[in-house]
């Protein structure tokens, strides 16, 4: 009997977006995998050639690239900033819809210009992406990784601004922030390992049940 497909979920609020999608594609989890209090990372499903397992966002992106999963889904923002060659991204699922931004401490947006940055000094776990959306601008963008806590590090003098995903924007104004520039719209997509899309022809099946879903 040939290895199960491997399929990596994020974790957080895409995974139970995701959920009534995998049941339109015939991919029914066991019980443990909704419960966000469980530390299992593995999980059976319905069928016998599916696992599942569910892992941090930018981990999905890693393990798919590198063939240790065949199919994942994941955030449009984590393709963008990894822009692994391995991955192909053949489906939007319309799901998890977000934004980057930058955002900036309100009292410095009352007086700032965006058009006349050169130099910005920023807060964000999405270096790559940052840096080339403000180098396509003539801006020089010096980044500080952090990978959570980002609205408190212009309080903290860390940096002057920060570049983050945005949803409801309530976070931002509960630290006294503001958005100053959307960077991209973000939605969740279907992710597979090239290698296993050209070679497994279920994982082909898979891709064409998932954009039968998002279409029903």
């Amino acid at each position: 009997m040939s290895q199960p497909i491997i399929f990596a979920i994020p974790k957080g609020r895409i995974l139970s977006e995701a959920l009534p999608l995998l049941a339109k594609a015939g991919i029914v989890p066991e019980a443990a995998f909704g419960d966000k209090e469980s530390r299992a990372l593995k999980f059976a499903t319905n069928r016998a050639d599916i696992s599942l397992i569910r892992v941090r966002a930018f981990d999905v992106a890693t393990f798919v690239a590198h063939g240790a999963a065949q199919i994942g889904i994941v955030g449009s923002d984590v393709i963008d900033e990894f822009d692994y060659s391995e991955l192909y991204a053949p489906v939007d699922l319309n799901i998890g819809h977000c934004r980057i931004s930058v955002a900036e401490p309100a009292e410095l947006a009352a007086t700032d210009d965006v058009r006349a940055w050169s130099h910005v000094r920023v807060a964000t776990k999405y270096p790559n992406l940052t840096r080339k959306h403000f180098s396509a601008q003539g801006v020089q963008a010096d980044c500080v990784k952090l990978n959570g806590a980002m609205e408190i590090a212009p309080a903290l003098g860390l940096s002057s601004r920060i570049v983050d995903l945005v949803s409801s924007g309530k976070t931002l104004q509960e630290n006294g922030l503001v958005e100053v520039d959307v960077i991209a719209h973000v939605s969740a997509r279907l992710i597979v390992n090239r290698a296993a899309f050209k070679t497994n022809a279920a994982v082909g099946a898979l891709v064409e049940a998932f954009r039968t879903a998002v279409d029903a």
